[in-house]
């Protein structure tokens, strides 16, 4: 890859330590559908997480209008009872694990590394090992439908009811182990991403010039880390319950089915932070750029990340204070389910006041992380009502709880991915997405949300059941809390929702025939993922960047004329100018790895095992077969690859280039 023709604008001269990666030599890189089959460049795996994710996002969206067509008017007829059960089960799952998760998977995988100024993640070939384990998991849980039918014990799969005797289809089976194969990528993905972000940091950058976004992914790997095996431990069990008839959850057997809510729920809030934290920095990224100032109080964002994901576990137990927890227990997952809020607030005012005064530019992409801070503090209030016992007894398996957590992971987590698809698509893909069209996508999304949603307070707090399949007019009521009106509304705010989506989709298909290149810095924006090309280079970086500020790309940029608190920035050089500084100093040695099939060889292999379990025992040993050899050729696979697999290096390198064949 030729790097672009070089500016003659020069900066001052910045010393570069020599190389920590190694000569290398390119290998020819292979195109097509092959470059992206194989690939380990973090930016492509990045790509692919997204795009998965957002197919993923349609199927949960179609599962979410069927339920409100369903629930529109009394006596729906258009799923039947058990076809809903199926439904609302995948619904959730699909958002929770197989969209919003791998979303952020996507954010992560493509700018931490080239925020702490990187070439790639620590572990490129366990990176793609990830993706694929996340791939074929989700398509294996979705198999079901086809297959006799999906999991149908909502995505809680609360036992006695997933045990066979209850559920006796193999849909539950599917939903068990495809989220075991689709943990391996989470564990995976969070072990990789500590290490990279504790050991590759651009020279100078600490901890605390990280970006806020790098921080909340950090802290969500270690959520990631501790929770993944609590909820894996507790799949293990279902699964030995209803392949091998185990009684881990059986009261005749003298078991307690709430060991089952207890392991759930420990993940299960964790999990929550897990889906609301990257969005929460990709705000925090958005909000200092369209305002013209920094963040506003960086060291208390970052801790208060840090405190919600602490805090996080010790309040598991607010899902079940309608299960006999007894007073003491009761009163000490109240006080903590308070106690979060602390944290939580400190950041909606941190982003308050880091817009506060500033020159605001209300583009696509504020505009969600705007929409963001009113919706989550809308279900943030929802959410503290249940810190109060008898409130959230009378409140629980009510509409009102499908209002909160839809307005914090929909309102927060979901407006959050969108403010960063339109801050980021430039940087990604090169172009930038139409901003009348994005207008639309935001008011058609944040009205659809508030129709959708707002309604079921009122109709949860008159008494409504959340998982009840259909209603009769009888139990309609009259005047203003008439469930059949709000149940209308809501069903028609869903469509609303879906069309604003839709608008989503058709703004990237309209910007990509319609708009040429994208500006190298389209946003005047402040961290190092914007000092290189937009699509980045392979390598990300012609030099690793020294660090010696917060937000440096901005400091690059502006020169402070100010005294003592008073600022008085005056831009000294332009995007352009640093890029073009960067090559004039391009290092020669530069690292990286070459692209492997064993990753996707090994994750296909977690499937067919899968589906041994489930239907014949010989498919464990086929799948077992195809791991070994996986692993033994990943492991076996040469250190270097032979000189017939390079190019000649290009002539303005001015040396040779040589690529590791280990990931």
């Amino acid at each position: 890859m030729a790097l672009i023709e070089r500016s003659t604008t020069t900066l001052p001269e910045v010393s570069t330590p020599s190389s920590t990666y190694g000569t290398f030599r390119r290998p020819v890189e292979s195109t097509g559908w092959q470059s992206w089959l194989f690939t380990i460049d973090h930016k492509k795996l990045g790509i692919m997480y997204g795009v998965t994710a957002m197919l993923f996002f349609l199927v949960g969206g179609l599962e979410a209008l069927l339920i409100r067509a369903q629930l529109a008017g009394p006596d729906g007829t258009i799923l039947s009872a058990d076809k809903y059960n199926q439904m609302f089960t995948m619904h959730a799952t699909t958002m929770v694990f197989l969209f919003v998760m791998p979303m952020a998977a996507a954010f992560a995988n493509y700018f931490v590394p080239l925020q702490i100024g990187a070439r790639d993640v620590a572990f490129p070939r366990i990176n793609a090992f990830g993706f694929w384990c996340f791939f074929v998991g989700a398509v294996f849980i979705n198999t079901s439908w086809i297959l006799g039918g999906a999991a149908d014990g909502g995505w809680f799969m609360y036992a006695p009811n997933s045990s066979v005797p209850f559920s006796p289809t193999d849909g539950i089976d599917f939903w068990v182990l495809g989220l075991q194969i689709t943990g391996i990528a989470s564990l995976t993905g969070a072990i990789n991403l500590i290490v990279t972000v504790i050991n590759m940091r651009a020279p100078g950058m600490s901890l605390m010039k990280m970006p806020i976004f790098t921080w909340m992914i950090l802290v969500v790997q270690f959520l990631l880390l501790f929770a993944i095996p609590v909820i894996t431990v507790a799949l293990f069990l279902l699964m030995f319950q209803r392949t091998f008839d185990a009684t881990f959850f059986s009261v005749e057997a003298g078991a307690d089915p709430l060991l089952w809510q207890h392991l759930f729920w420990i993940f299960g809030h964790p999990e929550v932070y897990i889906l609301i934290l990257p969005s929460f920095g990709i705000v925090s990224e958005v909000l200092p750029v369209f305002s013209k100032k920094p963040l506003f109080g960086y060291p208390l964002v970052v801790f208060s990340g840090a405190a919600i994901g602490f805090v996080g576990w010790g309040v598991w137990a607010h899902h079940m204070f309608a299960s006999g927890l007894g007073p003491i227990s009761v009163a000490v997952f109240s006080v903590a389910t308070m106690a979060i809020a602390i944290p939580t607030g400190v950041k909606i005012v941190n982003w308050t006041l880091t817009m506060w005064g500033g020159k605001i530019r209300f583009t696509t992409a504020m505009l969600f992380a705007v929409g963001l801070i009113v919706q989550f503090t809308i279900g943030g209030l929802s959410g503290v009502t249940h810190a109060v016992a008898p409130s959230d007894t009378q409140q629980t398996d009510t509409y009102y709880i499908v209002a909160h957590f839809h307005y914090v992971l929909f309102g927060g987590a979901i407006l959050g991915i969108f403010a960063g698809l339109y801050y980021w698509w430039p940087k990604v893909f090169g172009k930038m997405l139409d901003e009348k069209w994005g207008k639309w996508n935001f008011w058609l999304m944040t009205i659809g949300l508030n129709l959708t949603f707002g309604p079921m307070h009122i109709i949860g707090l008159q008494g409504q059941p959340r998982r009840m399949y259909v209603w009769t007019e009888a139990r309609a009521g009259e005047g203003f809390f008439n469930l059949g009106f709000w149940n209308a509304v809501a069903s028609v705010g869903s469509f609303v929702l879906g069309i604003g989506v839709l608008v989503f989709f058709v703004n990237v298909w309209l910007s990509h025939r319609r708009h040429g290149p994208a500006p190298l810095d389209p946003w005047d924006a402040r961290s190092l993922e914007w000092m290189t090309t937009s699509p980045p280079k392979e390598h990300n970086f012609d030099a690793i960047p020294i660090v010696g500020h917060l937000d440096e790309f901005f400091h690059r940029k502006y020169e402070d004329r100010g005294e003592g608190e008073h600022h008085d920035y005056h831009q000294v050089a332009t995007a352009e100018d640093i890029l073009a500084d960067q090559e004039s100093h391009a290092e020669e040695h530069i690292h990286l790895p070459s692209p492997s099939y064993w990753p996707i060889v090994l994750a296909v292999s977690l499937p067919i095992m899968a589906y041994g379990i489930i239907y014949n025992f010989i498919l464990i040993a086929v799948g077992a077969a195809i791991a070994l050899l996986a692993m033994f050729g990943w492991g076996l696979e040469p250190h270097t690859a032979s000189d017939s697999d390079y190019d000649p290096p290009p002539p303005e390198t001015g040396g040779e280039l040589e690529v590791a064949a280990n990931g």
